[in-house]
């Protein structure tokens, strides 16, 4: 970017700082003596406010690999959690277990600059007392709606 303004290294200890999440904002200003307002005036500063928002995105661009990394896992936990001897805990996990394709597609639809593969679920094989367990709270859940 021509003509942007080179960041400091304070400006940039703090916004590291801000994303090593051992201090709180307020203990990260006393720690570096900044004044509120001159914080405030870093903030409004588009070199300052693009470096943040950039630790922003790179952080929820961590989570997003993260999740997908044990996804798998979840989703055969989930699976094995449906033979529970406790009802309650079968229940939840087939709500959870139904409620995953909502999450998925809504994930799909969010806007991105890449296509999106077709073939992005989860691939999980249900056998026919699992499947009928999720059928019959789908249907407890249509009902009470």
């Amino acid at each position: 970017m021509p003509g942007a303004k080179q960041l400091t290294k304070k400006q940039l200890a703090v916004i590291e700082d801000l994303f090593a999440g051992e201090l709180d904002e307020q203990a990260i200003l006393d720690k570096y003596k900044l004044s509120s307002k001159l914080y405030n005036q870093w903030r409004n500063e588009d070199s300052f406010a693009e470096q943040f928002e950039k630790r922003i995105t790179d952080a929820y661009r961590q989570s997003d690999v993260l999740i997908a990394r044990y996804a798998p896992v979840a989703a055969a936990k989930l699976i094995q959690l449906t033979e529970s001897d406790k009802p309650e805990t079968a229940r939840k996990a087939c709500l959870d277990i139904i409620s995953m394709p909502i999450l998925t597609a809504s994930r799909k639809a969010q806007p991105s600059d890449e296509p999106q593969p077709a073939d992005t679920q989860l691939p999980v094989s249900l056998n026919p007392e699992t499947a009928g367990k999720l059928l019959a709270v789908l249907a407890e859940n249509s009902e009470n709606s």
